[in-house]
Formats: C-alpha cells, structure tokens, sequence
C-alpha cells in the first residue's frame, strides 16, 4: 500500500539533493539556479521521465503557498531603518508603476501580436510583478547601497499584491462590476490586508517576547506560523493575503525577538526548499512539444517589459522622489521576473481564460530567456553605472548566546583596492560605543586588532555592533569610506551630498 507513496519519497528526495547541489554549481557558472530548478522540473515530466502533470489549479495552490513562505523570508530579513526611507518609492513602483507596466506591455502585445484588449492586458498583467525570490537572492549576492537593495526588495514584496488582485479581475468573465466598483475592491484588498498585517506582526512580537516555549526551535515555527496566519486572516476577510504576509514579516524582524538568528536561518531555509519545489512543479507543468511556437510573442512581450515598459514605469514612479538616472537605470534593468509571473499566469489557465494556455506557455520561456540575459548582467551593469559599494557592510547570520544576551549582530567590511578605507588606522573609525572590531582576516590569517593597526586592502573586518548603534556604525564607515581618515572634517557621519 506504502509503495507508491515511498517512489514519490524517494523521486522528491533525489530532485531536492540534485536541487541544493545545483545551487554551488550554478554560483560557479554564474547561471541563475531558479533555470536550473526549471529544468530539472522539465527533465522529470512528459518529455523526460515521462511523468505527467497538467493540474494548473492544484499548481496555482501550491504557488501560493510557496509565495507565502518566500514573501514572508523576505518581510523576516528586511531591516527597518534602511526601508522607511524607501518605502514611498517602493509603493510608488508597486502601484503607479505596475498600472504603467500593465498599459505599455498590453498595447504592445495587443498591437504587435493582434492580442484582444483582455488578453493583451493580461499580458501586462501576469508580468508587472518582480519576483521576490530572484531578486532576493540575486541581490544579496552584490555590494550595493542600501538604498538600491532596499527598494527592490521592497518593491518585490509589495507588488505581489495589486498585481494578484489585478490578474484575478481580468481573469473573470466579462460583464461584472462596474470599474468604480472594481478600483475600490482594489483599495479595500490592499489597506485591510495591511491592517490585518501590523495586527498579525504586533501580536506575534508581544507573544514571541513574552513566551517562555520550552525549546528554541519553537520560537522559529511560531514566528512563521504569525506571518501564514496574517494571509490566511487576510484572505478570510477578502483582503490581499500577500500584502499582510509582508507587513507582518517586517514587523517580526526588526523585533528584536528572542533566539532570532535561528529565526532567520529557518526562514531561509524553508524559503530555499520553497523556491525550489515551486520551480521544480512549475518545470512540471510545461509542455515543452508547445514552448516553440511561444518564442516570438515572449521576445515581443519581454523587450516590450524590459526597454520600455519597466524604464517608463520607474521613471513615472520616482518622480516625486530623489532618484538620479544612474540609479533609475539599474532599477530598471534589475526588475527580475520569476516563478511569480508563471505562478500568475496559472490563474487565467485555471479560470479557463481563452489563450491563456498559450500566456503561459509564453511566460514560461519570457522568464528563462530574460533570467538569463538580466541576472547574468547585474554585476556589470551595476559597474558600468557607478552604483556599487563593494565596501558596504554585509551581516553574517550566526547565532551565539553571547551576541544573543548583548542583542548584537556580527558585520563583516571588506577593503576593496582603492578604498579610503586601506591605511586607515582602527582607532580612526571612531565607531560609538557598544561595537568593536573583533577580527581582521589578511592574507588569509585572521588576529586581533589593535588600536594603531592599520588597515590594508583585501581585509575582511569582522564588527560586533549592538542594535542601538548599528545604523550609527554603517554611516561611519561609509563616511570613511568616502573621506578615508579625513572624514570627520567632512561631517561625522558622511552623508551622501548627492542623496
């Protein structure tokens, strides 16, 4: 009775392994693993094993719950002091920008291609939304200022939300609401799934804090058990569900909250395995004998998203804000799509939406050509437009009781060649009380530094920093970074004239 239930075992096991062995390989190629995932998923269905799969809705439920888990990994790791000053520009590019996108994608696609208004506008649509799991996990791998990293991951949090709503309105059939009706289902999804967001993310701090759980593997269940329960409350009551996931994790994760490393780390990990069964099921769901004819309309849907669709909607977005050109670029270029818009693109194949076999078959390859070509060249671009930080601090995730009791995190600072930073002396970093360097790594030796030591290029600085002072001690390195040992004649904490 149990055999077939244990090939299933034995199948996931293999794909799983493969799966996190892929990740090193795929690092090393500089090839996004998310294809890799995709490809095992085609290499195991129909035209491999031959094992066959066309169950969009059951796929569509397991999107969603995978989106849940990514969404809320990412609401658990951003930090709040570095996304309230994004968070208007990342609103801004979740909504204004994604109705942009939707408008420009669909007249193309509707003029090019000879789409109906719907289904063109579908198109828009399912693509108007960055993914989340990409663009966490390309980004975090570059030295970018925080003020980049921090509105595109925001951005990918966010615009999950309107860009469901929107896809599931036009996946219905035709003659219902009028659009006044509609635009205020639209506002009423988005401010109570907030609402019920901060009440899921309040709730979960005072009872994570205040709970004495007889073990410390609790504490990363129950705070991901918070943020499941803030979708499922906001769904209940009609609201985005998404949103209240992300929310929710933001508030989490900047609380302070015992054992909250291995938070982290549990979040992380639980993200990864569903990235990868996502993938993988999505791999599954194609059919590779129909992604042929899906060529053409995904070139013209994705150079219509990538050269005019995204620039204009980032352009539109940052109007009120002060973003320079060269940061409008990289937003533009690095607005990655992922299993996101497959995922999407299986809500009008359930609804049994006319073409929309043929959205997904074209969304599939869009995703797969344009990882490619996007991800593979974020570093360069990055380069070329002058906006890395390759001196920036990065935290190291280790949980330690002592780094517990003293709620402190460990930072890591390299010295890249040509930094202000190499010559300068340790005491000179006048960083505030309550961080210290702990370590220096050179030439592959690490020691204790001394006050008078003086920092060389290629060094990694190992910083202990409470969470009092941590912002205080990432402006006073940028400072120093910028000024080298002249910054405090500069201004103490160096802030960027060019904003």
């Amino acid at each position: 009775m149990t055999a077939g239930l244990d090939l299933a075992l034995l199948l996931g096991a293999a794909v799983l392994l493969v799966a996190i062995g892929a990740v090193r390989f795929s690092t090393r190629l500089g090839v996004p693993s998310l294809l890799v995932y995709l490809a095992l998923g085609v290499a195991i269905g129909e035209a491999g094993l031959g094992i066959r799969f066309d169950d969009a809705e059951l796929t569509r439920v397991l999107g969603f719950c995978a989106l849940i888990v990514i969404i809320a990994e990412g609401g658990l790791t951003a930090r709040w002091s570095t996304l309230r000053p994004v968070l208007g520009l990342a609103a801004a590019l979740s909504t204004v920008g994604v109705l942009v996108s939707i408008l420009v994608v669909g007249l193309v696609v509707h003029l090019l291609l000879g789409l109906d208004w719907r289904l063109a506008l579908l198109y828009g649509a399912v693509l108007s939304s960055t993914d989340a799991a990409a663009v966490f996990a390309t980004l975090r791998r570059l030295r970018l200022p925080p003020r980049l990293v921090a509105t595109l991951e925001a951005e990918s949090g966010m615009n999950d939300a309107p860009v469901v709503i929107l896809v599931v309105l036009l996946s219905r059939a035709e003659g219902g609401h009028p659009w006044w009706y509609e635009v205020f289902l639209v506002g009423y999804e988005l401010g109570v799934g907030a609402a019920v967001g901060l009440a899921a993310g309040l709730a979960g701090r005072f009872a994570l804090r205040r709970a004495a759980l007889p073990s410390s593997g609790l504490y990363p269940i129950a705070a991901v058990g918070f943020t499941v329960l803030a979708y499922a409350a906001g769904a209940v009551l009609h609201a985005s569900g998404f949103l209240a996931v992300y929310v929710a994790g933001v508030l989490l994760g900047n609380a302070r909250l015992p054992h909250r490393q291995a938070i982290l780390g549990f979040a992380d990990g639980l993200a990864w395995l569903a990235q990868i069964g996502l993938f993988v099921l999505l791999g599954l769901l194609a059919t590779p004998s129909r992604l042929d004819a899906a060529v053409l309309p995904a070139v013209v849907a994705g150079l219509a998203l990538l050269l005019l669709a995204r620039p204009l909607s980032v352009l539109v977005a940052a109007l009120p804000f002060r973003v320079n050109l060269r940061e409008q670029a990289f937003l533009s270029w690095a607005g990655l799509r992922g299993a996101v818009p497959i995922v999407l693109a299986t809500i009008p194949l359930s609804e049994r939406v006319p073409g929309a076999d043929r959205l997904f078959d074209a969304v599939f390859v869009l995703v797969v050509i344009f990882t490619l070509l996007q991800a593979g060249t974020l570093a360069p671009a990055a380069r070329r437009l002058r906006v890395t930080a390759p001196a920036e601090l990065a935290e190291i995730h280790v949980e330690t009781a002592p780094l517990e009791r003293m709620r402190a995190d460990l930072l890591q600072l390299e010295v890249p060649p040509g930094s202000r930073l190499a010559g300068v002396h340790v005491d000179e970093l006048r960083l505030p009380v309550g961080a210290s360097v702990t370590l220096v790594l050179r030439d592959g030796a690490g020691f204790v530094p001394g006050p008078d030591t003086r920092l060389k290029a290629g060094d990694s600085v190992l910083i202990v920093a409470t969470a009092g002072v941590r912002d205080e001690v990432e402006r006073r390195l940028r400072a120093v970074s910028r000024r080298g040992r002249l910054a405090r004649w500069f201004g103490e904490y160096g802030e960027d004239r060019d904003g």
